[in-house]
């Protein structure tokens, strides 16, 4: 039920609000929708994994289960080979791709603190031989100091990690 307004009028004691047992009558009505949808009807309580106090709403630990995490984050893409390959960073969790060329990697619908795997295998999985950008447009992306360059291409594994709307850290190591 939507909220009902108690009228009260133009002025005090106008007689244009509503009457005492239809201003009453309101005020149950608002009641009730409270104590049903917070509570059992006749006292309010919020049970189970989430918690209420002072304005601050609490989740239980555990509360969130793998199979309620978006698909985005449960899943694997087999990319198609090119020589611009999209990685849409609405899609999936890991990404995989056996290059037929050097690639240039477009990165879409980034989202500021995810990160994403991409396991590259083949010829054209050399580190040295792959560019990357964000939306079709060039980007700033920061290789983590310290990690692989591959030479040999055999099979690698990046992971990159959007940190604002066109700039990414990444890392790459040899897998397999």
């Amino acid at each position: 039920m939507a909220k009902q307004a108690i009228n009260i009028g133009t002025t005090a004691n106008d007689g244009t609000g509503d009457t005492v047992r239809a201003a009453f009558d309101k005020t149950n009505d608002n009641t009730n929708e409270l104590y049903n949808l917070l509570g059992d009807g006749s006292t309010l309580s919020i049970t189970g994994d989430v918690s209420v106090s002072a304005g601050a709403v609490t989740i239980a630990n555990d509360a969130v289960g793998f199979e309620k995490v978006d698909a985005e984050f449960t899943t694997s893409n087999a990319l198609t080979a090119g020589a611009t390959v999209d990685v849409d960073f609405d899609a999936a969790q890991v990404f995989t791709l056996t290059p037929n060329q050097n690639t240039t990697f477009n990165i879409t619908n980034p989202k500021i603190g995810v990160t994403k795997t991409i396991i590259v295998t083949g010829a054209g999985g050399s580190y040295t031989a792959n560019t990357w950008t964000v939306g079709g447009s060039s980007g700033t992306f920061n290789k983590i100091a310290g990690t692989y360059d591959d030479t040999s291409s055999t099979k690698n594994f990046y992971q990159i990690t959007c940190v604002s709307a066109t700039e990414f850290w990444y890392s790459i190591s040899q897998i397999g």
